[in-house]
């Protein structure tokens, strides 16, 4: 009998029958609330009806129409909705099936259109698992242990992680940009460095924000040299953070957006976009697959954008947000087990420590175990996987953040003692 790979490693017991909104419903008939949301992609909550029936409608037209034989509506219609939303100046698309790919994408494209080898990515950061993104990712060992040598090129400078550190985030900041000129000069040749990658918030690596002076520090360097900024949004992109773009609170303009997660409400989409300009600077036949931009997932991604637009969910998750990161602190006010509550938006991490302020990952995990036992589904982060991360669907309202956090505060009291 088959079996699933045991390396498949899951958070929570759940089987899950069915989904609505916030909430996901197991094989028994219990009700939990999802504050996953699938790592951040049922941005419209589970099953939304506007994009559940688009989705059926598109099944029943056309399911696959490979992109680079055919072309088909929704896959221009996508493109056309996505130039209203997009960053000024990044009106050229290029899809694909997963945040990996697009991140994969974006690297191919810096390199050939600069014709430089390297690349800086960022302490904590995370790209994906396939070979060149997990190069480039440092929120864990676990993605890129026992598969080298990776990818060469990759070159990793500190990010302003202010609690890591023990500073402030003034101090983080400009230890950040120093390291980061100093790379310039003793690794990476400006004119050697095609690009630099940037999450606005890092994900895997903590929930720990960015900032407007490393942000436009990174922008002038990058402006400077003649490098390309790569922002990840794949994570903190359409509304999770609160404004459309996780870029948006740091007054930055990318070269290549890079998105995926809450783009389709669940179903397999991503992609990078940047000016006409830069995209046609890479080699003919560099860009393709056979799954990329597949109809039913452009048709729930255009649903995806009429419901965060009709329901005003960038707006929701800027309050819902605040509130999350309102409670969340109050009830780490409530012991020394946490040491920090932070994020943007509907991103909001609450990271354990010793009394000696050590990572503590077991606290962590007992909190998240709890906390699922008790219908409330969390999930951990971090380099030391000692962040518990809170990101509901875009759809929450406020009193399943005042449920959220009435069980989140039951439960760290319960595994903390306090």
């Amino acid at each position: 009998m088959a079996q699933l790979s045991p390396l498949l490693k899951q958070a929570t017991p759940v089987v899950v029958d069915h989904g609505e909104g916030v909430y996901l419903y197991d094989v028994d008939g219990n009700r939990h609330l999802d504050f996953t949301a699938g790592i951040g992609v049922t941005s419209t909550g589970h099953c939304h009806p506007h994009v559940v029936r688009a989705a059926q409608e598109q099944i029943g037209k056309l399911i696959h129409g490979q992109y680079t034989t055919v072309m088909h509506q929704p896959l221009l219609e996508l493109t056309k909705r996505l130039g209203d939303v997009l960053p000024s100046g990044l009106d050229s698309l290029f899809f694909a099936n997963s945040g990996s790919e697009a991140v994969e994408a974006a690297l191919r494209l810096s390199r050939q259109a600069t014709k430089r080898p390297n690349v800086i990515a960022f302490q904590g950061g995370f790209h994906g698992r396939t070979v060149a993104a997990a190069s480039m990712t440092t929120s864990g060992t676990r993605f890129s242990a026992g598969i080298g040598p990776l990818m060469s090129g990759v070159h990793v400078a500190p990010f302003p992680y202010a609690y890591h550190y023990g500073w402030d985030e003034q101090t983080a900041t400009k230890f950040a940009l120093r390291e980061l000129d100093y790379l310039f000069q003793t690794v990476s040749a400006p004119n050697e460095t095609a690009a630099i990658f940037v999450e606005p918030v890092l994900g895997e690596g903590g929930y720990v924000p960015a900032n407007t002076e490393f942000m436009a520090g990174l922008r002038e360097r990058a402006d400077r040299h003649g490098i390309l900024l790569v922002v990840d949004e794949i994570q903190t992109g359409f509304g999770r953070t609160g404004k459309f773009w996780g870029h948006d609170h740091f007054d930055v303009s990318p070269d290549i957006v890079l998105i995926a997660k809450g783009l389709a409400s669940g179903f397999p989409l991503s992609g990078i976009a940047a000016s006409q300009e830069l995209m046609a600077k890479a080699f003919p036949g560099s860009q393709g697959g056979t799954y990329g931009g597949n109809a039913v997932s452009c048709a729930a991604a255009i649903a995806t954008l009429e419901v965060i637009q009709q329901e005003n969910l960038v707006e929701n998750a800027a309050a819902r947000g605040q509130q999350l990161l309102d409670g969340a602190r109050l009830v780490a006010d409530k012991t020394p087990a946490i040491g920090e509550v932070r994020g943007l938006g509907l991103l909001v991490g609450s990271e354990f420590t010793t009394a000696d302020g050590e990572p503590d990952a077991a606290t962590a995990a007992a909190a998240q175990q709890t906390a699922s036992k008790s219908g409330l589904l969390l999930l951990t982060c971090g380099p030391y996987m000692n962040v518990v991360r809170m990101v509901p669907p875009l759809v929450v309202t406020a009193e399943q953040v005042d449920d959220a956090l009435r069980v989140w505060g039951e439960v760290v009291a319960s595994v903390t003692g306090s």
